[in-house]
């Protein structure tokens, strides 16, 4: 049955619409946000995966070109693979929506969200994370929602919910946050130096909105929501655990406390052995090969409940180190000879090694995106090969949780870059994970920050990351344990994953990542707390005395730039027909020419003499024409009444009459003049049809006798 739910949200319509589409999906709405217009579908498997210790849970947010009327370029004109762009929003609507899940849930879930058509003052983005949450809700697929989630900006000081375009363009914020009626569930954030509290005001205006959502999905759900289905249950064997826990949690709980994660693995294995063979010993080898994926899942949970009542119980962590402590720091710059600019950033046995390129303003990347931006200056690739946890797995390329990290980093590093006029480069940064333990993305931050500023790349402020994580008290959400910069094992077992990257002056990303139903906002305090403490120590005790500021020049390796300004009609003159004159240019000096639709004309060259002469060739070509203007030309063409000189302006030409050669009275120009003679000469006047005439009298060393 065709229905449609109509509301507010932050003063525009927001109509949900279902019952007309996609009737064999187990939940679809179609959501209108202004002309914005995504239809969500989910759909769940009958059966569970087997064979599986997670939930299974996809989502994809598929751009289409056609929702603002362009056709995809390439040879196909199709869309092809997911752009960054589309990977980041299926993140940012998973991320909210797995934690409501039943944990003990193993059948596939699939969201898909398809952009059907753009306004683009309103977010299809938006649009999608509340569309998942509420054909969910009305699905008869177990969910404890609903979820709800808006944007976030501060334009002239003002909060602003769901910005337009317009104000996008002036926001110091770009923030999303996800929320259920009661807890924030998902954060993520770039901002220019954000304060703490201004950020927390900014997350707190958002649940506001949220909440009203929620309450208009709640009863979109109990007038059409399907029953849930009833699926089978993945929970630990009771028996199986009981029996390793009263027999092993005394060893596990030595096991897991070794500072060196490969020793604790080795550790871990050993154990698992051992309980295995007590196992079999106790219940025989049939027993064994029946339920070993259970005593897995068992040894699993034993080592989570371990760990877990360590910290929120004993305040101890595996590795020995207090709550707010940091792991071991070290950085250092200037590692590889011919890279533009590198740094090595360690924290524990995390280690990162990032690598900055220059490059020519037209390097920058072209987006084909649903939105209006265009390009990208500034690129952020973040790899995260098999060899960093000790594993042996070929490589298949950046996946979604790469794509993710870079996108991070990039976001913390953006508002600190200098601008195109500035330092007028392309700017890619490439952070190669060579060991992890945790907080990859945030050693990816400090390491490229120190490889910019070994780049010699006039960056504002330098720039941290630190994360921090919780365990809590099922029963009492006020009863809480945070930690500073987790490692891997207390990011598995803890409840959130709390990244912030920024300067000195305030935050410039955020990402959070949760396991528990959501966070109050003194969790949130605390954390944005902690991180700033923990950011100025690494910025100020680590990072400063390796490299303080940025080099004040640049690699020997990188291209030099010289630049001027030309005005846009002389455009044109300077590439020529068919790009004739620039790259006759280019093919004298070997530079590399940038000339951008403002008149903007960027040289590279590693020859800084060469850049020179191309520079001045350019100003040659542009020079503009006056009368009273003194230019040393060539003779192009001999008349009988005079001569044409090519002024070397950009192919201008002027007449030089024979009565203006000389103060004496010449019979035949040929006795003074000859086609390539060089000859200086000035412009006395042009005409209204812009032709110029040219007088060589002023000029002794010209002066024609007979």
């Amino acid at each position: 049955m065709f229905k449609t739910y109509e509301t507010e949200l932050a003063g525009r319509k927001l109509v949900i619409e279902t019952g007309k589409m996609a009737g064999l999906a187990n939940g679809s709405v179609l959501v209108r946000y202004g002309d914005t217009c995504v239809l969500v579908n989910v759909t769940a498997s009958k059966e569970p995966k087997e064979g599986i210790d997670f939930f299974p849970l996809s989502v994809d947010f598929e751009e289409k070109l056609y929702s603002v009327g362009k056709i995809p370029g390439g040879f196909l004109k199709r869309e092809g693979k997911p752009s960054d762009k589309a990977i980041l929003t299926s993140r940012a609507i998973d991320r909210p929506l797995r934690p409501l899940f039943p944990k003990d849930f193993r059948n596939d879930v699939v969201v898909c969200a398809t952009v059907l058509c753009v306004d683009q003052d309103n977010s299809p983005e938006v649009a999608a994370m509340i569309g998942a949450a509420c054909a969910l809700a009305i699905s008869d697929i177990p969910f404890g929602g609903p979820t709800a989630a808006v944007n976030v900006g501060i334009v002239d000081g003002q909060i602003v919910i769901n910005p337009t375009e317009e104000q996008r363009g002036k926001s110091d914020l770009t923030l999303t946050v996800a929320a259920t009626e009661k807890k924030i569930t998902m954060i993520e954030a770039g901002g220019n130096e954000i304060p703490d509290d201004l950020m927390l005001e900014s997350i707190k205006a958002a649940h506001t909105e949220i909440k009203k959502i929620c309450k208009f999905i709640t009863k979109i759900q109990k007038e059409i929501g399907k029953p849930k289905f009833k699926y089978k249950s993945f929970e630990v064997d009771h028996e199986i655990y009981e029996f390793i826990e009263s027999n092993f949690k005394d060893e596990m709980k030595e096991k897991v406390q070794e500072v060196d994660k490969e020793i604790r693995d080795k550790n871990i294995d050993e154990l698992t052995e051992k309980i295995e063979e007590a196992y079999k010993e106790k219940f025989g080898e049939e027993a064994l090969e029946e339920h070993k994926a259970d005593i897995g899942e068992a040894i699993y949970k034993l080592e989570k409940k371990c760990v877990r009542e360590m910290i929120f119980v004993e305040h101890k962590r595996v590795d020995g180190r207090a709550l707010d402590e940091i792991r071991p720091l070290s950085c250092e710059v200037g590692l590889l000879p011919r890279t533009h600019g590198s740094a090595l950033f360690t924290r524990g046995q995390t280690q990162v090694l990032s690598i900055a390129t220059l490059g020519m303003i037209s390097e920058e990347q072209v987006l084909d995106g649903i939105d209006t931006e265009e390009s990208k200056r500034y690129m952020h690739h973040y790899n995260f090969p098999s060899y960093s946890v000790g594993e042996a797995r070929p490589s298949r390329g950046p996946g979604r949780r790469e794509i993710g990290h870079g996108a991070l980093a990039e976001k913390a590093l953006v508002p600190v870059l200098p601008s195109k006029e500035e330092f007028p480069y392309a700017i890619r940064v490439v952070s190669e994970v060579l060991s992890s333990n945790g907080s990859t993305s945030q050693a990816s931050i400090c390491g490229s920050t120190l490889s910019l500023m070994d780049a010699g790349v006039p960056i504002k402020r330098p720039v941290a990351g630190i994360s921090t994580g919780l365990v809590t008290n099922p029963d009492n959400d006020k009863d809480y344990v945070m930690l500073v910069d987790i490692q891997g094992l207390e990011d598995f077992f803890g409840d959130m994953d709390f990244k912030v990257g920024g300067t000195e002056k305030g935050i410039t990303a955020i990402q959070v990542d949760i396991k528990c139903d959501g966070l109050s906002y003194d969790i949130i305090k605390e954390a944005f707390e902690k991180t700033r403490i923990a950011r100025k120590h690494i910025l100020e005790d680590v990072m400063a005395p390796v490299i303080s500021k940025p080099r004040e020049d640049i690699s020997k390796y990188a291209p030099r730039i010289v630049g001027t300004q030309i005005k846009v009609e002389k455009i044109k003159d300077v590439i020529g027909t068919g790009g004739k004159v620039i790259n006759k240019i280019i093919e004298e000096t070997g530079v590399k020419i940038d000339i951008e639709e403002d008149g903007q004309v960027f040289i590279y060259s590693n020859d800084n003499e060469k850049a020179i002469q191309a520079l001045e060739m350019i100003e040659d070509i542009v020079r503009e024409v006056e009368v009273g203007g003194i230019y040393y030309g060539e003779v192009t063409r001999i008349m009988n009444f005079g001569a044409f000189v090519d002024l070397d302006c950009g192919g201008k030409e002027g007449l030089l009459h024979i009565s203006q050669i000389s103060r004496e009275r010449i019979k035949n120009i040929n006795d003074v003049l000859h086609v390539g003679d060089k000859v200086t000469v000035k412009v006395i006047d042009i005409d209204e049809q812009g032709r110029i005439n040219l007088s060589m009298k002023d000029f002794n060393d010209n002066r024609t006798e007979e």
